[in-house]
């Protein structure tokens, strides 16, 4: 599985690569939504993308809604990973296409809370 980590911070793309690679991803980094998407267009092939919303050039909301217009993306799962924590920037977030929500500071463990919530991670079977 691939991963495309964007966030306009290179500490918090390592910080989330970081998190992903133990979880089976393979991961590639963008600096914000436009490339990000130049990325996918390049033909760039990605299981999940992890978005930041504030970021310059496109942020993640406009990033969400330029992949969700696209067909070829419509398997391409969107996990918002952001400090904004207003319940109605979570609403717009997820109405735009997004399938999940975390926000910063995040640990491990809810990242992949999430993935498996969205089955790209198996459940952990109990000890």
């Amino acid at each position: 599985m691939r991963a495309l980590v964007i966030d306009d911070s290179r500490v918090m793309r390592r910080i989330v690569a970081g998190t992903l690679t133990p979880l089976g991803f393979e991961t590639v980094e963008a600096g914000d939504g436009r490339a990000a998407l130049d990325l996918l267009e390049s033909g760039v092939e990605v299981d999940l993308c992890c978005v930041d919303w504030n970021m310059p050039v496109m942020d993640g909301l406009q990033f969400v809604t330029a992949v969700r217009a696209n067909r070829a993306w419509r398997d391409v799962t969107l996990m918002m990973v952001t400090t904004e924590s207003e319940h109605g920037q979570i609403v717009r977030a997820l109405a735009a296409g997004a399938h999940e929500y975390v926000i910063k500071p995040f640990t491990a463990d809810a990242i992949r809370d999430k993935l498996q919530l969205l089955g790209l991670v198996r459940q952990e079977e109990p000890a």
